[in-house]
């Protein structure tokens, strides 16, 4: 099973997660942002691998430094579990439409990092939630994992719902392209190599 560990602290942060991508959509998180937990837990499910995630951070400055270094390392965790890539399918795509919006994930597990976030016209905030840090946490992700990662709102006016077919959209997409195809002769790629 493709599975990875990690723990990440320093004086804003800390932060253990663990990730099986081989799972079934178990999850259990506990950080100070209640948002993320709920957004993270519709990513899982919908990606149906596991995740667990124990963060602390200085909420009491704001939620910044707690989701930029959950994304950091989640994407060193993907990175990790994925291993040499051998045999993944390495693309994924996902539409999910969540009441009257509509959105579009497509990642590329190429190793090389790319953020594309067409995602205008948010609130600034969901409850509590400061909106700007959704952009913020995909990036971390994106950088971390090696993700050429591109969302996109196609259509939407409910912030939430905008942001929640995000996170279903990103689960989905990156099950796709971490799936194992036993056709696959090493590497998805003429090189050779994904980096």
């Amino acid at each position: 099973m493709r599975k990875a560990q990690l723990t990440r602290k320093t004086n804003e942060t800390e932060i253990e997660l663990e990730i099986n991508l081989d799972g079934s959509g178990q999850v259990d998180i506990e950080t100070p942002v209640p948002f993320l937990n709920h957004m993270l837990e519709l990513m899982v499910k919908h990606g149906l691998f596991d995740l667990k995630v124990k963060a602390v951070g200085d909420v009491e400055i704001d939620d910044h430094h707690t989701v930029e270094d959950i994304g950091i390392v989640l994407g060193q965790a993907l990175q990790k579990a994925i291993g040499d890539k051998a045999g993944i399918k390495r693309y994924g795509e996902q539409y999910v439409p969540m009441d009257e919006a509509l959105l579009q994930t497509v990642l590329d597990f190429s190793g090389r990092y790319y953020l594309n976030f067409s995602v205008n016209d948010l609130k600034h905030k969901v409850g509590e939630f400061d909106t700007e840090l959704v952009e913020e946490f995909f990036r971390a992700v994106a950088y971390n994992a090696g993700l050429n990662l591109h969302l996109r709102k196609i259509e939407g006016t409910n912030t939430h719902h905008i942001i929640e077919g995000l996170f279903k959209s990103f689960g989905r997409a990156l099950a796709k392209a971490v799936m194992i195809d036993e056709r696959i002769e090493g590497v998805m790629s003429t090189k050779g190599k994904l980096e």
